[in-house]
C-alpha cells in the first residue's frame, strides 16, 4: 500500500507518541531516590556537592549539608559538611546564617585544619555587608575584630595575609567615615566639631591613607579659629612625616599666606604628638 503525504504525518505524529509514552513509562517505573533518612552521610554530602557546583547561589546545598550534621552528628562527614555549609551559605549571601554555622566550627573544632578558614568566613560575613562610608560602621567594628581574631589565632594559616589586607581596608574605611564628617563640619564653619572628628583620625587612624589630609583640615580649621600655634604644630607633624604627600604643599603655602611656618609650639594635644614623634614614640 503507498501511503500519501498526509497519511505519512499521521502515522509519524503517531509513532512520535507512542515513543513519549514508553519514555514516560519507564521512567515511571524507574529506581526512586531513597528518602534523606537512610542514604549514607557520604551520599547526602556529595549531594550537596553537586548542587552547590551546579546551583552555587542557592541554599538547597546549605540545607543538603545541614541534613549530613542531623543526622550524623559524630561523624568525619559532619566536620567537613559544617564547613562546607559555612560556605554555601555565604555564596547565597545568607551572611547570617553563614556566620552562625562558622561559629559553630570554630567552637566544635578550635584546632582542625579549617578553623582558620571558618574564622576568615566568620569575618567575610561582616565585611562583605560593610556599606558605604555614609552608613553606620557596626559591621566594620565587628569585622575588624573577627580578623584580628584569625590574626591573633592563626598566624601561620593560608589566610592570615588576606586578614591583614581586609583589616586594614576596613581600618581605612572607618578613619574614612571620621574624615566626611569631619570635612562636613568643616564647610559648615562649625570648626570646634570638625578639630574633634580629625583629632579621632591622627590619634587613633594614624596608618591609614587619611592622616595627612586630617592634619591639613587642622590647619585650616586653626587658622580659622586663629589658634596659630596650634596650626603650626600641626603643619610640623604632617611636614615630618607626610613631605611626600600632596597636602604638605597646600599646608606650607597656607602658613606662609598667614607670615607662619610649620613648627612645634604650645603645649596643647598636637604638641604632645609631635614630641613622642621625635622621641620615636608615635602612636
Amino acid at each position: 500500500m503507498v501511503l500519501g503525504k498526509g497519511n505519512c504525518l499521521h502515522w509519524a505524529r503517531r509513532l512520535g507518541l507512542v515513543l513519549c509514552l514508553g519514555v514516560l513509562a519507564a521512567c515511571a517505573g524507574g529506581p526512586k531516590e531513597k528518602p534523606i533518612e537512610e542514604q549514607t552521610a557520604e551520599e547526602i554530602y556529595k549531594r550537596g556537592e553537586l548542587e552547590l557546583e551546579t546551583n552555587p547561589k542557592s541554599e538547597q546545598s546549605a540545607q543538603l549539608f545541614g541534613e549530613v550534621e542531623r543526622l550524623y552528628p559524630y561523624s568525619l562527614w559532619a566536620k567537613r559538611a559544617l564547613i562546607m555549609q559555612t560556605y554555601a551559605f555565604h555564596k547565597a549571601r545568607d551572611y547570617e546564617q553563614s556566620r552562625a554555622a562558622a561559629q559553630r566550627f570554630v567552637d566544635f573544632y578550635p584546632a582542625d585544619k579549617d578553623a582558620a578558614y571558618a574564622q576568615y568566613l566568620l569575618a567575610l560575613s561582616y565585611y562583605d555587608q560593610i556599606d558605604d562610608v555614609g552608613r553606620d560602621q557596626g559591621l566594620t567594628f565587628q569585622a575588624l575584630e573577627a580578623f584580628r581574631k584569625l590574626i591573633e589565632t592563626y598566624p601561620d594559616s593560608d589566610y592570615a595575609a588576606s586578614a591583614v589586607l581586609k583589616f586594614d581596608l576596613a581600618f581605612d574605611h572607618l578613619a574614612a567615615k571620621e574624615m566626611e564628617i569631619g570635612r562636613y563640619y568643616l564647610k559648615r564653619g562649625n570648626y570646634a566639631a570638625a578639630i574633634n572628628r580629625l583629632r579621632v583620625v591622627v590619634e587613633d587612624f594614624q596608618t591609614t591613607s587619611y592622616t595627612a589630609e586630617a592634619l591639613h583640615r587642622l590647619v585650616e580649621c586653626y587658622l580659622a579659629l586663629g589658634l596659630s600655634e596650634e596650626a603650626q604644630t600641626a603643619g610640623a607633624i604632617l611636614g615630618y612625616n607626610y613631605q611626600s604627600s600632596p597636602f604638605y604643599q597646600d599646608t606650607y603655602q597656607l602658613l606662609a599666606q598667614n607670615g607662619l611656618v610649620a613648627e612645634a609650639r604650645g603645649k596643647g594635644w598636637l604638641a604632645e604628638i609631635y614630641r613622642q614623634m621625635i622621641r620615636g614614640e608615635w602612636l
